[in-house]
């Protein structure tokens, strides 16, 4: 037996080998080795490349972008003997979705200069801008702070944009409250490292606490650690009545309990999550769960302890098992409850017996309750643009430079013009006829109701078409429905070119996602309110057939629906083995 072979006596007395550290994945060793997310992101700016390299894109994304490429390009490029064409998404993070009348004119004036001429309002009440190329885009960045917006934790695994109903109501006061919570929780929860206005701001604190100023911001994250979270972590707050943000898509759902016309506290929801991998089973869209009450006063600890509790036991080795959904469903709500209760340092009372009970789009003409309106106008896929007599662009700058309003963006891609007088109620209208642009009235209930993400050409995700094709289906979608004599139904249909659910198609009545080339995954079952998920109706479905694919079943809704049910608590009433026997 040579010297090093230990034996039973020595190993008694070293004690036990020591378990192998946890598995980590890529990802976790370049944000460790990032210097607070510098890495050489500044370095690259200056070189006269179309792009960054692997670690630095990583990066990019918790300051607010994507490295991307055009994929309609690939083949014309590869012919000609040149590589791919790269660009970038650049997002904005806008808590609650507001918008000041100057912002919007500045972020328009900058996708002018850089973004091909469009922007798009995001599920998540935000602003992208698409097809950045990298010379353009530390002006884009830039500009984007210079009129007090931020791009700083839109992307990365970090606190995203922080959602809130948007409507303007002031007669209750709850709706302002939830804003300004949105805010609050925007601020505290931002990452404080000073590398984003290093790189983006020359060093210049230009939007306080909610870009990391140098007042609040030091090298090393009191709440996010060195190699911040596992994963993304998404926050959105709604009333009862109006779960227009939908509230179980969340990692943190609050749920305002309102007392005496006030926000007395909050319903925590916990592990929301649309993201899954066709394929997968160990992947899965999940619906938040509700965890515990606590005071209004109590919300930003609240949250913060929910963020330390992720970022100490979440999935830091799969990234694909490493939403806070993971953690949820693995211990249970009860173990989460209890743990949960240690981070937050004191015992947790049961959530209220409050359920979300209804959803609103707040689109076209509606009271403030302070003597002004606001209108709720519908963007098909949240994308501005101007397309022939369609100017959507044009027509929306015109009407923030003569009317001055508040914006606020809505989780359906839409937007509030705010703070109106009656007066402007004709001109406004006249001003959209101008233009070409549709009156929310005007578009069927169906349209008003769907929502498709970008996928191709832009995001390196899509295996499917999504926004680009989604205006067709809905014309043979509306034709049909037309046809059954079901054209005033309130149908929502969601569209995804891959499986990761960005504009929540789990949710939905009708959900159709990206399965491979022009085939897709068709769902069925869930509801706009957004507390259910909906089931697989049927797999590879070419992008052809899916309105024929859904007619046997609109025809059975038709003829046996019950009294006020939707085609979504229609399908959920019969289940997947009867509604699947349909088609």
């Amino acid at each position: 037996m040579s010297a090093e072979t230990p034996t039973l006596d020595s190993a008694a007395t070293t004690g036990p080998v020591p378990p192998a550290p946890p598995k980590r994945s890529a990802t976790e060793g370049i944000k460790e080795t990032s210097r607070a997310l510098r890495g050489t992101i500044s370095d690259e700016l200056r070189q006269d490349t179309d792009r960054f390299g692997e670690q630095d894109k990583q990066l990019l994304k918790f300051h607010g972008t994507y490295q991307q490429e055009d994929r309609d390009a690939r083949k014309s490029r590869r012919a000609d003997g040149l590589g791919k064409h790269y660009m970038f998404m650049v997002r904005c993070k806008i808590p609650g979705g507001r918008v000041l009348a100057d912002q919007y004119l500045a972020v328009d004036d900058l996708a002018g200069k850089y973004s091909q001429g469009t922007l798009r309002f995001t599920s998540r009440q935000g602003i992208q801008f698409h097809g950045v190329i990298k010379r353009d885009l530390h002006s884009t960045i830039s500009g984007i702070n210079a009129c007090l917006l931020t791009t700083l934790g839109a992307c990365g695994d970090v606190e995203r944009n922080v959602m809130a109903c948007p409507a303007p109501h002031h007669h209750d006061g709850v709706h302002e409250e939830l804003q300004a919570t949105a805010a609050r929780l925007a601020a505290y929860l931002a990452p404080r490292t000073q590398a984003y206005h290093e790189i983006w701001v020359n060093g210049e604190a230009v939007n306080g606490a909610l870009n990391g100023d140098a007042s609040h911001a030091v090298e090393t994250e009191p709440m996010y650690g060195k190699v911040y979270l596992p994963r993304k972590f998404k926050t959105g707050l709604a009333t009862p009545e109006d779960n227009c943000i939908d509230l179980h898509a969340q990692d943190l759902g609050l749920l305002a309990i309102v007392e005496n016309g006030r926000v007395a506290g909050y319903n925590l929801l916990c592990g929301g999550g649309m993201g899954m991998s066709h394929g997968n089973a160990n992947t899965f869209p999940f619906l938040a769960k509700p965890i515990a009450y606590v005071l209004a006063a109590d919300v930003v600890h609240a949250a913060e302890s929910v963020i330390k509790l992720f970022r100490d036991h979440g999935d830091r080795g799969n990234r694909k098992h490493a939403r806070l959904k993971y953690v949820v469903h693995d211990w249970g709500v009860e173990r989460f409850r209890e743990v949960l209760a240690g981070y937050f340092g004191a015992a947790l009372v049961p959530p209220r017996p409050v359920e979300v009970s209804g959803y609103d789009l707040h689109l076209g003409w509606h009271p403030q309750g302070d003597g002004k309106w606001f209108y709720g106008l519908s963007i098909e896929n949240g994308r501005v643009k101007d397309d022939g007599a369609f100017r959507l662009r044009s027509g929306l700058r015109a009407i923030v430079e003569k009317f001055r309003p508040e914006l606020r963006l809505t989780p359906m891609q839409d937007v509030l013009l705010c703070n109106l007088d009656g007066g402007a109620l004709p001109t406004l209208e006249r001003m959209l006829d101008e233009y070409g642009i549709p009156r929310s009235e005007q578009r069927s209930n169906v349209r008003q109701l769907s929502m498709a993400c970008p996928a191709t050409p832009t995001c390196g995700l899509a295996i499917s078409e999504a926004e680009r094709v989604m205006p067709t289906i809905l014309d043979e979608l509306e034709a049909e429905l037309k046809r059954l004599g079901l054209a005033d139904e309130k149908l929502s249909v969601r569209m995804t070119g891959c499986p990761n659910g960005c504009v929540r198609p789990y949710q939905s009545d009708v959900g159709i996602v990206g399965r491979s080339g022009d085939k897709y995954v068709v769902y069925v079952g869930g509801r706009i309110q957004g507390d259910r998920l909906n089931f697989e109706l049927k797999d590879l479905v070419p992008r052809g057939e899916i309105v024929a694919t859904l007619r046997p079943l609109l025809l059975h809704f038709r003829e046996e629906r019950q009294a006020g049910e939707s085609f979504g608590e229609f399908c959920h009433r019969l289940g997947a083995e009867q509604v699947r026997a349909f088609v």
